[in-house]
């Protein structure tokens, strides 16, 4: 496996031409259809990633695909890189911190929020505002539901974990219990 600080620089170099060129918006959409496209038919990339298939042939199968799936040159460019470094089957991992590197270089951060049952919009609202308040960016939130949790919040924003769930609640009342 290759190190996520390689992944890092095609993430980061993409960024910086995009943001440049302000057209992160068409760039993440035809990224996105290309993740989906990857997810549908992941033979894709065991094909491009494959060495007894000659480059050439690889070239003319992304080329047919930006072709019936058009992208902004951006995008096509990229494919093309990935492809011509053997990089594009680490697609999605890219893509994953090729975002990551825009939403932090627009002061936006994604908290991971795992609750017992769904929120409510009220709360999702007041949430999000206390994490914007806490980070002093603009959030967005990844919502998960976990049945093991007896109740409460866990809410993760890059390294730091907020638990407010009962199931710690419960443990540190039993430690207080136990001193």
């Amino acid at each position: 496996m290759i190190s996520s600080a390689v992944f890092s620089r095609y993430a980061r170099s993409l960024a910086d031409v995009v943001l440049e060129l302000k057209d992160d918006a068409t760039v993440e959409r035809d990224l996105n259809l290309y993740g989906e496209i990857f997810r549908a038919v992941p033979d894709l990339l065991d094909t491009f990633h494959n060495p007894a298939i000659p480059k050439d042939v690889k070239h003319r199968i992304l080329s047919e695909l930006l072709a019936k799936y058009p992208a902004s040159r951006i995008t096509g460019n990229f494919l093309k890189v990935l492809l011509d470094h053997n990089r594009i089957r680490y697609f999605q991992e890219i893509f994953d911190l090729y975002t990551r590197t825009v939403n932090e270089r627009r002061g936006i951060v994604t908290a991971q929020v795992v609750s017992a049952a769904p929120l409510s919009e009220k709360e999702l609202s007041e949430l999000r505002e206390s994490l914007s308040r806490a980070t002093g960016k603009s959030v967005i939130l990844d919502l998960r539901t976990d049945k093991d949790l007896l109740g409460g919040l866990v809410v993760r924003v890059g390294s730091t974990v907020y638990d407010g769930s009962v199931r710690r609640h419960l443990a540190e009342m039993q430690q207080r219990l136990m001193e």
